[in-house]
């Protein structure tokens, strides 16, 4: 969420970035919520003007009440005053419900009008614009044919999809054996791997109130996100970035215990609404997974060098696992509204010969800090508002399509990659029970 007076001295800027994500049909809220904030700010002025006023008044009122004792005629002129006062006290009753209806109407238009992207960022209407940076690690195809991960998993015995359909639904799963071990292994190591970073390891409340929920992503993203239980303000977390960020709200935090660097885990809740092609059946897009996940709250000034670090984290993880890797940064088009600039990380798949994401890091500047109320005390003694930042260190369910693809050997085995041997009792290959 943009500052109200960044908009009141750049609203030319303002709209030119919304133009630059491609959301004309935005461009007129500028317009309307600099006129109501022209409303709202002659309404407060004018509620104060009468408080000044009234306060003037009473002391006069009391003052010719004590002189009435003497003058009988001053007895009329103070009960004309209390008129007075009667009357601006009702007026400034209207003003102050107008300025809670104005400031109300205010924010939520501010809550749609997208944060200022990074000069850094592509412009372009959607996914399809964003840009290759770099590869790390040679993607190759091998020369026997890889089936799709769910019949790998299925060699294994490590997977039953039908009982968890009868059970929950589709977009579920039963992980078993092997394939279950193996899932935890890439998470217990996820997690010591941000740990070696200095990272604060975290396991997050899995519910969030609806406040949070919406200081931390936009309107958009919640509908086709979060599940809500039913009868109370509480959401399913779609990510733990939800409630890492939203531990530190309505806090000031002292500059020296800046930054706030922490990894987390915690299962996680979708709704994924919408249909998918073929590649997202099996475990790509289901609606529930487990997660370790990274964020940082930082001073505004570090917070693209964290962006910088969280990203080649990322990297470097997934070629300790032996699997190559590609950042893509973000379009303008693709990036969600609270985000100043984003990059995925895409894991190669060997099947499908191509790369396809498992990671994305976000800066979000200062927009969830603002919603939230996140800032941070200077040694000047003044507060100002923090940056935050996120990062997927490893969600399991496409992790181990990627790991398990490019792990594969002819013969239907897969090769354990040597840090996550010591998380499998030392097993060095898994061999399928059938083929």
């Amino acid at each position: 969420m943009l500052d109200i007076k960044f908009i009141r001295e750049n609203p030319e800027a303002v709209k030119e970035n919304i133009r630059k994500k491609f959301q004309e049909e935005k461009l007129p809220l500028v317009d309307q919520v600099l006129e109501l904030d022209s409303q709202n700010r002659q309404t407060i002025q004018e509620a104060q003007d009468l408080r000044t006023q009234r306060n003037t008044l009473s002391k006069q009122v009391g003052m010719l009440m004590g002189q009435a004792k003497k003058d009988p005629s001053k007895l009329a002129e103070a009960e004309a005053l209390k008129a007075k006062v009667t009357a601006d006290a009702q007026r400034l009753a209207e003003l102050e419900a107008q300025e809670t209806a104005l400031a109300e109407e205010i924010r939520k238009i501010m809550l749609v009008i997208p944060q200022i992207i990074d000069p850094s960022v592509p412009i372009g209407p959607d996914d399809s614009a964003n840009v290759e940076v770099q590869r790390f690690g040679e993607p190759l195809a091998p020369d026997f044919e890889v089936p799709y991960h769910t019949d790998i998993m299925e060699s294994f015995d490590g997977i039953d999809m039908d009982a968890a359909g009868r059970v929950s639904g589709s977009g579920f799963y039963y992980l078993l054996g092997d394939i279950a071990r193996l899932h935890e292994a890439v998470l217990a190591y996820g997690r010591d791997f941000m740990i070696d970073k200095g990272f604060t390891y975290c396991i997050p409340p899995f519910m969030i109130h609806g406040n949070v929920v919406e200081g931390v992503m936009s309107q958009t993203d919640m509908d086709g996100m979060m599940y809500k239980i039913e009868g109370e303000d509480l959401y399913l977390i779609g990510t733990s970035e939800h409630s890492m960020i939203g531990r530190f709200i309505d806090q000031i935090i002292p500059e020296e215990k800046i930054p706030q660097t922490l990894t987390s885990y915690s299962p996680c809740f979708r709704k994924e609404k919408g249909s998918h092609g073929i590649e997202e059946r099996g475990v790509y897009r289901i609606h529930q997974f487990e997660k370790q996940e990274m964020i940082v709250v930082c001073r505004p000034e570090e917070s693209m060098d964290w962006y910088e670090k969280l990203w080649r984290y990322s990297v470097e993880l997934f070629r300790n696992f032996d699997i190559p890797v590609r950042q893509l940064e973000c379009c303008s088009g693709d990036l969600a509204d609270l985000k100043v600039k984003s990059c995925d990380i895409e894991a190669w798949s060997p099947r499908q010969k191509k790369y396809f994401e498992v990671c994305s890091c976000s800066n979000l500047g200062d927009a969830q800090a603002r919603r939230l109320k996140i800032r941070i005390r200077g040694e000047d003694g003044k507060n100002y508002l923090a940056h935050t930042l996120n990062n997927t260190c490893v969600a399991p369910p496409r992790m181990l399509i990627a790991l398990l693809e490019n792990n594969l050997q002819a013969d239907g085995s897969v090769k354990v990659p040597k840090v996550l041997q010591p998380y499998m009792g030392g097993k060095a290959l898994l061999v399928p029970k059938t083929k």
